[in-house]
């Protein structure tokens, strides 16, 4: 009586085993680093490294090591002093051409990283960094949603040739639009609903007036299309942080949060946020010579862009088009070659300008640039001040197969990848709504290391007072429970690490109150146990009644804790969804350690053989 099957036996010990290595990374501690990525097409190489390491071995700093990849290279140092001072060092040596940023490099071992073995994320409490709560105007983006309308609407009736007297925004929201006739307004209505599903038409409540308004569903879209672009684009810009693990989400309907953990600037992190970036279209100068532009003989209503893949291309000044007008961009496939393509449409006043301005051009190079308006902190002979900087780069270069209005692409692209970069970038080139900072924190790292540290002792003490008060208690039973303590632990630390959920203080909370419960299980089977062998059953079936009889209670107090946690995770934010990660999680790997688990250790010392009594 009493035995674990053989399968239950393995399928044990391989969870258990799969347990201790997923956990394992959060073992090694990351070496404090700097990270030095290319801001635009410039060499990651051994000629980098090499005058990189030469210049921290002249201020007497020796790298632990150098990890170089493709388009970045990692600096560990010793310690946050020495990763203070090197990245000074770096910044000041590469320039402007490289971005250098504080980081945290792993030290888990090549074979368990390649078993897909990484350590928990730590929040912006435990390694520091900074914190933006980013209010979106989304008034604002239906605002501008609106004037597009305005726009479009007034090139689409001259195109058709329906006369209008006025086409206006109302300040409450809303268009209005006035037709010289009845006859005019009959085909305005009539292109209105051909065209416009998004518009709805009343009545203006004047001869010859109609009033249109976006429908809820556009709105809803705007506001939400406007969200997304401005996280996309704000990812983008994070980007150029070099910062591991931020979170930049949405919170609530209109705000965003972002994270950057490891980031001590603030002025620095506020600058990127809050760059204003555009598109350009120029046609390229055929007429002539690149080289000579290059060495200096520039043509008069020219210029020489630098290219994001490398190299330069002469351009015409004229702007043909800039990037405020385009509403979306698509990447797809050309249906007669199959090649990556990216769909491009105008409001209706830039269709109109792009319709004259290809009209001559077919056949002719025309290149997309991209600009992008930044800020940066430096210091000078002891004075720290801003300075901005213009940075222009061609993202593409494509023949006009046509003449192009609303609605076109761009080809010549090398793959699909590119075409999705590149769409994104015509997207997210620029915020679709107005943001404001309306909340600013900064963690130091040194807080983040004392609350990293207090977490750990305070889950050690939590972890060793409820031990040996279990051993003290229920003897034998007890030590079976604190293995399954043990591994429940273990378990919650490796489901976090595979889930790459981020650990808060607040989740070091969660991970001390769920050992503090975890052990409730295990109280409720042996309190069964005793009062089954109080009641005169024999030793076996006592243990069999206990732990068949407490499942049910068990389960029911672990659910409704799990209901809460979860309700939790749905309605909080930030902190309380760090608290309610942990809980969810502590509550399933409880249930399985003190059921499964702790029976199986017990049926190992008691199991299939006679017993006068238990130590319990």
């Amino acid at each position: 009586m009493n035995r674990t099957p053989l399968w239950k036996v393995i399928f044990i010990f391989l969870v258990v085993l799969g347990a201790l290595v997923y956990a394992a990374p959060n073992v090694f501690r990351e070496d404090p680093s700097v990270q030095v990525s290319p801001s635009r097409n410039e060499l990651v190489d051994a000629v980098l490294e090499q005058e990189v390491v030469e210049a921290l071995k002249k201020a007497g700093i020796t790298p632990k090591g150098v990890d170089r990849a493709e388009r970045s290279m990692l600096v560990r140092l010793v310690d946050e002093e020495a990763q203070l001072k090197a990245k000074d060092i770096i910044a000041a040596v590469l320039g402007d051409k490289y971005t250098v940023a504080l980081n945290l490099a792993s030290t888990t071992p090549a074979w368990l990283e390649a078993l897909g073995g990484k350590p928990m994320y730590l929040g912006l409490d435990l390694r520091g960094g900074v914190h933006f709560l980013l209010a979106i105007d989304s008034k604002a983006a239906v605002t501008q949603a609106e004037e597009r309308f305005v726009a479009d609407l007034r090139a689409n009736f001259r195109d058709e040739k329906i006369r209008y007297k006025t086409i206006a925004r109302k300040e409450g929201g809303g268009l209005t639009v006035t037709f010289n006739d009845q006859e005019n307004m009959d085909l305005g209505l009539e292109l209105l609903a051909r065209q416009y599903p998004e518009l709805q038409s009343t009545d203006g409540g004047e001869a010859n007036t109609v009033d249109l308004r976006m429908t809820d569903k556009h709105v809803l879209d705007t506001r939400k299309f406007a969200i997304e672009q401005n996280l996309t684009t704000l990812r983008n810009r994070v980007n150029e942080l070099g910062v591991a693990e931020p979170v930049i989400q949405q919170q609530g309907e209109e705000q965003i949060v972002v994270q950057l953990p490891g980031v001590q600037d603030t002025a620095q992190a506020k600058d990127i946020l809050g760059a204003t970036a555009t598109l350009e279209f120029h046609m390229v100068d055929t007429e002539h010579d690149l080289a000579s532009a290059e060495q200096g003989r520039v043509p008069p209503g020219s210029k020489v862009y630098a290219m994001r893949e490398g190299g330069n291309v002469l351009l015409q000044k004229q702007v043909m088009l800039t990037g405020e007008y385009i509403i979306d961009a698509k990447a797809g496939f050309d249906p007669t070659d199959n090649r990556p393509n990216v769909s491009i449409r105008l409001d209706g006043k830039g269709g109109a300008l792009f319709e004259r301005a290809t009209r001559d051009n077919v056949g002719k190079p025309m290149a997309v640039v991209f600009i992008e308006n930044k800020s940066r902190t430096v210091t000078e002979n002891g004075e720290t001040r801003k300075v901005r900087e213009r940075v222009e780069e061609v993202i593409n270069v494509a023949t006009i197969r046509e003449q192009l209005g609303r609605s076109f692409q761009i080809t010549g692209l090398d793959s699909a990848r590119e075409a999705t970069n590149l769409a994104l970038l015509l997207r997210a080139g620029a915020l679709a709504a107005p943001m404001e900072i309306v909340e600013e924190r900064t963690v130091g790292p040194s807080l983040g290391k004392d609350n990293i540290d207090k977490g750990i002792l305070s889950v050690s003490i939590a972890l060793a007072l409820v031990l040996l008060f279990i051993a003290w208690y229920y003897r034998v039973f007890g030590i079976a429970a604190d293995i399954a303590l043990l591994l429940n632990l273990v378990f919650l630390v490796a489901i976090m690490s595979l889930l790459q959920a981020t650990l808060t203080l607040p989740g070091i909370a969660g991970i001390v109150l769920t050992l503090g419960m975890a052990v409730d299980a295990n109280v409720l089977i042996n309190e069964r146990i005793l009062e089954e062998l109080r009641n005169g059953t024999t030793p076996q079936a006592a243990i069999h009644a206990g732990y068949e009889r407490a499942w049910a209670t068990i389960l029911d107090s672990n659910i409704t804790t799990l209901i809460a946690g979860i309700l939790l995770f749905a309605v909080g934010t930030g902190p309380i969804k760090g608290f309610a990660v942990t809980l969810c999680i502590g509550i399933l790997t409880s249930m399985f350690t003190a059921v499964v688990i702790s029976r199986a250790v017990i049926n190992a010392i008691y199991g299939g053989r006679r017993v006068a009594r238990l130590s319990i």
